[in-house]
């Protein structure tokens, strides 16, 4: 019997969203939420300290690549990944299926598990929904993820069924491994952009019982408006009282349109990544800080931001940086990114609190779309 873990405080009256507290063995995390992913232990660029002071409360770390490199027995040893990485706070760990499908050269899928060579040297694995459960409840995350198919976009609808059947198999098998007293465990709907595959399988899932509910195999390529009615295909057959997480989506618009939709908690790579390539967020879209016109602009990055690296620093120098190849570009870069994320699921909640959450959304959507 799933337990108790989600408040839910409010509901906004001209849409689905919805505002709650999600509640770990690490502590509270008021939603909507954005998680930043930090797949080997680390949020690439920032340390720990860093990241409690802007304000996460709970970040992703990966069980495929933990498990290759440095091994769960070696993380328990250690007393787990809150002890080993130093954090006190909430994780959540992927159960790593998006990774075996992905990153490796597969070798063979069945309903027993997945075999498949290593992306760092080629040696041989196998992973089952057993194993999963096995290496994630060793890794000791707050939250971990039943083991799931994942399909590209496109696929055929063949593929997306065998992919929706072999989710639900396996989710059951990870119910059945799972015996953590204090850990949560997330089922996850996959059904590729079938409405009726998505719809049974959000049906079973929930039917299983679990700790809160995921939507996976989405932002695989497919074009946004056929991710967003996704989300509104499975989200009237989700618990209320329970927490939705949309896996792997963190684009600013992506999260205000999926809020309205219903959903809780988010994770991506995309403010990370960017910020090591020289993309900066703001309201008014995307800034590429590498371009020549920054050479000699004695601005902060982004005017409108209160961030560290927009109250101490330039334009010109963060862009020097990254010309030089510094690797204080990307700390700097990471930091505004990660505020910036951070900063409008605040505002998110906030106007969710105040009732003007519409009012919100357009407003920040007018100003991010029209770029610079």
């Amino acid at each position: 019997m799933a337990r108790q873990n989600f408040v839910l405080h409010k509901l906004d009256s001209t849409s689905k969203a919805r505002l709650g507290t999600l509640y770990t063995a690490h502590g509270a995390i008021k939603t909507p939420v954005f998680m930043p992913v930090g797949t080997q232990g680390t949020v690439k660029a920032v340390a720990q300290d860093r990241l409690e002071s802007l304000g996460v409360e709970i970040f992703l770390c990966n069980s495929y690549h933990l498990h290759l490199r440095p091994g769960e027995d070696l993380i328990a040893e250690a007393g787990g990944l809150h002890e080993f990485i130093s954090w006190k706070k909430s994780l959540l760990t992927d159960s790593g299926g998006y990774q075996v499908f992905s990153l490796t050269s597969l070798v063979g899928v069945s309903d027993e598990g997945v075999t498949f060579k290593s992306h760092l040297d080629g040696s041989l694995h196998h992973i089952t929904p057993e194993l999963s459960m096995e290496i994630q409840q060793k890794l000791g995350a707050d939250i971990i993820m039943a083991f799931d198919q994942c399909v590209g976009f496109p696929a055929s609808v063949q593929e997306e069924k065998v992919a929706a059947q072999r989710t639900l198999l396996w989710a059951k098998k990870c119910k059945e491994t799972f015996s953590s007293s204090w850990q949560q465990l997330f089922g996850i709907v996959q059904g590729g952009t079938q409405k009726e595959l998505r719809e049974f399988c959000a049906r079973e899932i929930v039917a299983m019982g679990f700790d809160g509910y995921a939507l996976g195999g989405l932002s695989v390529g497919e074009p946004k408006p056929l991710m967003y009615e996704m989300i509104e295909v499975v989200e009237p057959y989700l618990p209320e009282e329970k927490p939705r997480y949309l896996m792997g989506v963190g684009a600013p618009d992506d999260i205000l349109e999926a809020v309205a939709r219903g959903i809780d908690m988010f994770d991506c790579v995309l403010p990370t990544r960017n910020a090591r390539n020289g993309c900066l967020l703001t309201r008014r879209g995307k800034l590429n800080i590498t371009r020549s016109e920054f050479a000699r602009d004695f601005q902060p990055p982004d005017p409108d931001c209160s961030c560290y690296t927009c109250s101490k620093f330039s334009r010109a120098y963060l862009r020097h940086l990254f010309k030089a190849g510094e690797i204080l570009a990307a700390e700097l870069a990471t930091i505004h990114n990660l505020f910036f994320m951070l900063e409008l699921m605040r505002k998110i909640r906030e106007a969710l609190e105040g009732g003007y959450f519409q009012d919100f959304k357009q407003d920040f959507l007018a100003t991010y779309n029209g770029g610079f």
